[in-house]
């Protein structure tokens, strides 16, 4: 997705998309919960490089973030609670 940029990004996640990536060598996906917040959850877990299982993040960071995230995909849908 050479061409997918921030702004394609954030029109997704404001769309209701979630967004998978992989950031730092682990696997993530980044949703929508509020105005201007975000939760993003780990999928995988490196143990060489340890993450929290959720953060909350802004915009903000989540715009730090974008240059650095790779494999990224979007998909329909909120991701199931009860695994949050």
């Amino acid at each position: 997705m050479e061409n997918y940029t921030f702004e394609d990004m954030w029109l997704d996640l404001k769309n209701g998309y979630q967004i998978y990536y992989t950031y730092v060598r682990n696997r993530y996906v980044l949703f929508k919960t509020a105005e201007n917040c975000y939760t993003q959850k780990l999928l995988s877990d490196n143990p060489k490089n340890p993450q929290p299982r959720m953060s909350v993040l802004t915009l903000k960071r989540v715009k730090e973030m974008f240059p650095d995230m790779e494999d990224i995909e979007y998909k329909v849908g909120i991701p199931e609670i009860e695994n949050l």
